[in-house]
């Protein structure tokens, strides 16, 4: 392969990933949780969501 296009689909691949990993849980932890403490769980995903991109 060419290492071009590793170096492109690397990243691309882990943006997908963590997109697709930050949808999961929000829609794990949302079906479970009261209306009033859905703020709360979006907020935390965001944090965790940074937390994985290094960017917190």
């Amino acid at each position: 392969m060419d290492p071009f296009v590793v170096a492109l689909l690397v990243p691309v691949s882990m943006i997908i990933v963590v997109a697709v990993a930050a949808v999961l849980v929000i829609r794990l932890t949302i079906s479970g949780t009261d209306s009033r403490h859905r703020a709360a769980v979006l907020s935390a995903t965001a944090e965790l969501v940074r937390a994985i991109r290094w960017r917190r």
